[in-house]
């Protein structure tokens, strides 16, 4: 029988990007319910976030930083391992999607995603591998990735790409950090209930569609996602260094 203290993040400072709405918010919120102090970051307010941390009897700690600048993300990690302490965990949740034909694609349509997506996303894991590694301390790392880091799509170049990088930067990391202690995974979402598929989920044909392929028959909810970010910040996965969950109510098994 496990133990159920092995999912437990008693004690643990987690730093949740993007924590503001959807994906984050629900990560956080799960983070938070399993015992974890949260540091949320993005550019938009997080009151909401930072009141259903505090309702589930978590601390909560609201980072602002433009996450397309990699200057600017890195300071606000430095920042908030001066004035909270180490950080034990880390999500890369925050990213951005642009819909166009790829036939009109702009460059500026393809830097901003992977700008956000995959640059940074980097460089903040870099910035956790740096202090862990230089103090000595475990860690782990839980990067969003996407159906899209398996299957094309459509429309979506620079997501499609930005997301497979994803998955192919947490296998890197997972080879050169996992025997220093550092635990690199991924999650792979599938539809899930957010802001950013209000309009899929608004259209009748393309809703019913997504849902006839889904064998669970539902759009998956954020704390679906949140529940599983906790396995991968906690002692139950400590032998899992490069994997990646698809948390998509079966659609990758159809």
């Amino acid at each position: 029988m496990s133990d159920p203290s092995a999912f437990s993040l008693a004690g643990k400072t987690i730093m949740v990007t993007g924590a503001n709405t959807g994906i984050g918010q629900g990560i956080a919120l799960s983070v938070a319910r399993a015992g974890g102090r949260v540091i949320g970051v993005g550019r938009s307010s997080m009151e909401e976030t930072e009141g259903l941390v505090r309702g589930a009897g978590a601390a909560f700690v609201g980072m602002g930083a433009d996450l397309s600048s990699v200057p600017a993300a890195q300071d606000m990690f430095e920042a908030a391992w001066i004035a909270h302490g180490p950080i034990d965990g880390l999500v890369n949740n925050a990213g951005i999607i642009k819909r166009v034909d790829a036939v009109d694609f702009t460059e500026a349509d393809w830097d901003q995603v992977m700008d956000i997506n995959l640059k940074t996303m980097f460089f903040l894991c870099q910035a956790l591998g740096r202090k862990a590694i230089e103090a000595g301390r475990t860690a782990r790392i839980v990067n969003i990735a996407s159906m899209l880091s398996f299957q094309g799509g459509i429309r979506v170049a620079s997501y499609t790409a930005s997301k497979s990088g994803v998955l192919g930067i947490t296998r890197l990391l997972a080879n050169e950090w996992a025997a220093k202690g550092i635990n690199v995974n991924s999650i792979a979402p599938g539809y899930i209930e957010t802001n950013n598929t209000v309009a899929l989920r608004a259209d009748p044909d393309r809703s019913a569609s997504i849902l006839g392929r889904i064998p669970a028959g539902r759009w998956g909810v954020p704390s679906d996602i949140g529940d599983a970010a906790v396995f991968l910040l906690s002692q139950a996965s400590n032998y899992m260094h490069g994997a990646v969950i698809p948390v998509d109510g079966g659609w990758l098994a159809r």
